[in-house]
């Protein structure tokens, strides 16, 4: 029986061109600028103190700022980087210059099954400050309180099997409870290789039945009740 469903946020709940054409510029011109501004600030030191110890460098602020935009233009899921756009996007979303974009059957269906009783989680590479400014100020309002819990990176790679299985262990149910929705292919090898239940999101093109992860459109088309209990 399905206890928990973690999900990704980019592709999944919320459109890709939301975080790259709106929010990863956004970051991107922003950056710069903040880091200057607050550069006393001991979170910012201690940010770009981890910057240096990513890149196994000692580096002045200059050299820092001109590194974590060339890892943001890479689309580097690095710990500090994510931590700065978060900061970023919280201004931004305070001042209005976006609300947070998702999907409307994402939201329904979220709405449904927290009903339910089942426990929602966001994993996301994205920082867990990112993450809830998103969740936080959507069209439908805050939808923060329909969640259990958010993970970012500091609990492991998106990529890697023990990172399903740290967070498992922190919420306190066995993998095979747990649903992973996705729409990276390498992510849902790993949950499932943790032991998770798993289903691809693939917003822009036909299912594909024949693949090793149930593949779905949009979340309307997820039965829960598919799944053995």
């Amino acid at each position: 029986m399905i206890k928990a469903i973690v999900t990704d946020i980019e592709g999944t709940t919320s459109s890709l061109s939301f975080v790259k054409d709106i929010l990863f510029p956004y970051a991107r011109a922003k950056l710069p600028d903040y880091i200057r501004q607050n550069i006393n600030e001991p979170y910012v030191q201690q940010l770009l103190s981890d910057t240096c110890e990513e890149a196994n460098a000692k580096l002045d602020t200059e050299d820092a700022i001109t590194l974590l935009i060339q890892w943001l233009d890479e689309d580097k899921k690095i710990t500090p980087l994510k931590a700065l756009q978060g900061l970023i996007w919280e201004a931004g979303y305070r001042q209005g210059d976006f609300k947070g974009h998702l999907y409307q059957d994402a939201i329904d269906n979220l709405k449904a099954w927290n009903a339910q009783g089942i426990a929602l989680y966001v994993y996301s590479s994205g920082s867990v400050l990112a993450q809830k400014l998103l969740f936080g100020h959507t069209d439908s309002g805050d939808l923060i309180p329909l969640f259990s819990g958010f993970f970012d990176t500091h609990i492991g790679g998106k990529k890697e099997v023990d990172s399903y299985h740290n967070i498992a262990e922190h919420i306190g149910y066995p993998p095979p409870n747990i649903l992973f929705l996705s729409d990276i292919k390498a992510e849902l090898d790993a949950a499932k290789t943790a032991g998770y239940l798993t289903i691809w999101l693939v917003r822009d093109q036909e299912p594909d039945a024949q693949v090793e992860h149930q593949q779905v459109t949009s979340f309307a088309q997820i039965d829960l009740s598919g799944f053995k209990r």
